[in-house]
């Protein structure tokens, strides 16, 4: 008889002195990726080994390796933790092994997708009848609803891409500001728009697309057109000003999209929601869950207005394929088929914390950024680059572009947080992310002294740099 939990203590124990020493571990990883390949390398046995041995090996030799970024003073890019009931569901969606594909193969699966659905439109205001899809992060959010914002504008134009592909189609316009996140060239690229193809509309200092650039822009551009905006502007946390884009999409019959892979947040937040009015007139939406939301990763969502353009860009259909009439097939709103039940660890996350504390969490998060850009202020020399309205912290330390370099390189051999660098307007500087549940007002000063000490270290006793 096969022993289907063997292993799974050695994880749970493993998993516990991990999560138990994460507050004091240095966040940085001890070695690079040739340690763990010295570690774990080499021909694969012949021989098989026992699950609690297997587990135990893996865990010895990648544990150098791991950085803290489930950690509280990990601030580094947008990453939030886990938290407790999310980790603990997906643990249960790999014990359970649920393909969400279709309702036939798991009809809780489907049920959980619709009430988390249900949670999450009402939480961001947006429209009860939109479809959402839960997709893999960002990336996937972006480029599902822009799959269905192809469909919906050449459909308009009487072209038909799914069937017809893009040979031949009507010539598409995308406008998105010039600040936009990567992923929304990426997604371009991977539906065969092109990642160059964009007009790129001015911005202002904080990254926000000027409306009225956009509307003169909208004037020059006949036919099916896309628009993509920014909900928190992934250096400065800056919101696009909704309302007036909205309003020039409507007069022009433009889809609008927004990336709100991490600020859509705040529309969840009482006393951040203004930075998001308007919001809910787009046509799509995409947000991530394991970002803010602190579930593990492989937790997103794709927002679309129009339900039918959804699954029009997304349906998968066959004749082995068992559909259950009026029932949810997951497939029809994301790009794969076979996937893991990705909604439960965001369904546990949602009910663990209720609305009052998913506005709490990000809050306090906002809170501790404005803390930590008062701290970093006080540095001698140092500059807050951007409006501190979100969670978002750019720092510029004196001494010029390789300081600053250096400053960051420092921060992360230290040990007690870590946090990476961006160019913004020309200048390299310090950029710091506020998005974890478990980072408390101690974590943000203890950081802050971290990275004084730095910028001292750099700058050396006498003040000059010492490169």
């Amino acid at each position: 008889m096969h022993d289907r939990t063997a292993g799974l203590s050695a994880a749970a124990r493993h998993a516990r002195e991990f999560l138990g020493g994460l507050d004091d571990r240095p966040v940085a990883a001890r070695v690079d990726a040739a340690g763990v390949r010295d570690a774990l390398g080499g021909p694969l046995p012949d021989r098989g080994e026992a699950a609690d041995a297997v587990i135990d090996g893996l865990v010895a030799g990648v544990e150098p390796g791991l950085v803290a970024t489930a950690g509280p003073r990990h601030f580094g890019f947008v990453i939030g933790g886990a938290l407790p009931a999310a980790l603990a569901a997906d643990w249960l969606v790999s014990a359970w092994d649920q393909n969400a594909a279709f309702h036939s193969l798991s009809p809780a699966a489907a049920a959980i997708e619709e009430i988390t659905s249900g949670w999450t439109l009402d939480l961001f205001g947006l429209p009860k009848t939109a479809s959402v899809g839960f997709v893999t992060g960002g990336q996937g959010a972006n480029t599902t609803c822009l799959a269905a914002a192809r469909h919906a504008v050449l459909a308009k134009a009487g072209w038909n891409v799914e069937d017809d592909g893009l040979i031949g189609a009507p010539p598409m316009h995308i406008l998105c500001g010039e600040r936009a996140h990567a992923t929304i060239d990426t997604a371009l690229r991977q539906l065969g728009l092109g990642a160059r193809t964009p007009i790129r509309i001015e911005a202002d200092d904080q990254g926000r697309m000027r409306p009225d650039a956009l509307r003169d822009a909208l004037s020059h551009a006949a036919g099916p057109t896309i628009v993509c905006a920014q909900a928190g502007n992934v250096a400065t946390g800056a919101f696009d000003a909704f309302e007036p884009i909205a309003d020039a999409c409507t007069a022009h019959g433009a889809w609008l999209h927004v990336d709100g892979a991490f600020g859509l947040w705040a529309a969840a937040a009482p006393a951040l929601r203004h930075l998001t009015v308007g919001v809910e007139r787009a046509d799509s939406w995409a947000v991530d869950a394991h970002k803010w939301l602190n579930v593990p990763y492989d937790g997103a969502m794709a927002i679309v207005a129009d339900s039918d353009a959804h699954v029009a860009a997304m349906g998968l259909a066959g004749p082995y394929l068992v559909a259950d009439p009026g029932q949810r097939d997951g497939t029809n709103y994301v790009p794969e088929s076979s996937r893991r039940a990705r909604a439960f660890p965001i369904y546990a996350a949602l009910r663990s914390l209720g609305r009052t504390g998913v506005a709490e969490l990000i809050e306090r998060n906002c809170a501790q950024a404005r803390r930590m850009a008062e701290r970093l202020g006080a540095i001698p020399g140092a500059r807050i680059v951007n409006d501190v309205v979100l969670n978002q912290v750019l720092v510029r330390l004196p001494g010029g572009d390789d300081a600053n370099r250096a400053a960051v390189a420092a921060v992360q051999r230290d040990g007690t947080c870590w946090l990476g660098g961006t160019t913004w307007n020309d200048e390299y500087m310090l950029r710091v992310s506020v998005s974890n549940w478990a980072t408390t007002d101690d974590d943000v000063d203890r950081s802050a002294e971290a990275i004084a000490r730095a910028a001292q270290a750099v700058r050396g006793p006498a003040g000059a740099e010492t490169l």
